[in-house]
């Protein structure tokens, strides 16, 4: 069963660019090892992290299908930081790696108790 995991973040205390240099190393390192033992595990489809919310546009199609632009939007609470797509026995696992990637270290070490929405991937009928 293929599942994505996206990891949202307060646009507030996740500002990694203002974070001492041995936080932010700590933080990248546990999003490798954690990457790095998906892949281990046969688990690992894809997972890349996205650029802020300042860079962001919504697309739609005009009536003559050009597209429409609107945005951005850096006001935003929270922002998709990234994604994890995975390969799973059970929502029950998708659910305990997603746990796993919430304690993303912070600040001072502490976990972030990130947001990690858990979707599944529909396949065809």
């Amino acid at each position: 069963m293929k599942y994505m995991m996206m990891m949202h973040t307060p646009s507030g205390p996740y500002q990694i660019g203002g974070w001492a240099p041995e936080d932010f190393k700590a933080h990248i390192q546990y999003m490798k090892a954690f990457a790095a033992q998906l892949q281990k595990d046969g688990e690992w489809v894809d997972g890349q992290g996205l650029a802020g919310p300042d860079q962001a546009k919504r697309v739609r199609a005009s009536d003559t299908g050009a597209p429409i632009t609107d945005g951005v939007f850096p006001e935003t609470k929270e922002f998709l930081a990234g994604y994890w797509l995975i390969d799973v026995e059970s929502p029950e696992r998708a659910y305990a790696l997603a746990a796993h990637a919430s304690m993303a270290p912070g600040p001072k070490g502490k976990p972030l108790h990130l947001s990690i929405e858990v979707r599944q991937v529909m396949s065809a009928p």
